[in-house]
């Protein structure tokens, strides 16, 4: 069976596109700030998987900073998390006691078991190599991780967790339809932004969102204009009253 055959098949298969996302895949990537920025963006891939263990929804390391969160309604919850986020702190190794300034970003991204994107199977580049574990060790000796670009976006996308090829295209499949079609609905957002309020903002993976400064025990959401202390307990994963305070914000903009 070829790509394009596979394709077809998925799509045969699958629910309704218009049916809620079974999960989400957040990516985190690290941005100004060297070092610091990786540092910021595993401490924030940390703080969304505790929050998942206390929502009671599973987690699934999919590559490096990019997790799986599997709930019925996860994505309600965590769809207002993209964006730029920003930190301020003095890291261990600053001897001087000065204040760093590093970003991560985060992109949500909801799976369908349906994409609203139909993909041109000769637009897609599949490439295969081994999985590798801690310390770049192979957890296998077989070609099972995926890695997909979409040639006309230059969108790219990798699964190494899953234990079979099948399983990782299938997956890194999914990622891809949700890449595209957040792509189609910041375009979408970008040209209607001056007819709609614009509170929540675009879900714009380049937009800075909220600012978490350790000096001031502060996290503050740009956004909304609303600021929050103990900050420990937030990166610990207790971010539940951020995430109400936007799903209701969000509930008002589309009103």
């Amino acid at each position: 069976m070829d790509y394009a055959d596979y394709l077809r098949g998925m799509r045969k298969d699958a629910e309704s596109p218009d049916a809620p996302p079974s999960s989400v895949v957040m990516e985190l990537r690290a941005g100004a700030g060297g070092n610091e920025a990786t540092i910021f963006a595993r401490d924030l891939e940390e703080m969304y998987q505790k929050y998942a263990e206390h929502r009671g929804w599973k987690t699934h390391v999919l590559d490096d900073l990019t997790i799986e969160i599997s709930g019925s309604d996860a994505y309600d919850a965590l769809r207002y998390e993209t964006g730029v986020h920003r930190v301020q702190r003095i890291p261990l190794t600053e001897k001087s006691g000065r204040i760093h300034t590093s970003t991560a970003s985060v992109a949500v991204l909801p799976i369908r078991a349906k994409s609203k994107i139909e993909i041109n199977p000769a637009d897609i580049r599949m490439e295969f190599s081994r999985s590798g574990g801690a310390g770049g060790q192979n957890v296998n000796k077989v070609e099972t991780a995926v890695r997909l670009i979409h040639t006309p976006t230059g969108i790219d996308v990798r699964s190494s967790s899953e234990r079979s090829q099948q399983a990782n295209r299938e997956k890194a499949l999914q990622i891809l339809s949700a890449k595209l079609e957040q792509l189609h609905e910041e375009k979408e957002a970008r040209e209607h932004a001056a007819t709609r309020k614009a509170q929540i903002g675009t879900g714009d993976r380049s937009e800075k969102i909220r600012t978490y400064n350790y000096l001031q025990d502060r996290v503050t959401d740009h956004r909304i204009q609303k600021s929050w202390h103990n900050l420990p307990k937030i990166i610990a994963g207790g971010i539940d009253d951020i995430v109400e305070a936007l799903r209701v914000a969000g509930e008002g903009e589309v009103k």
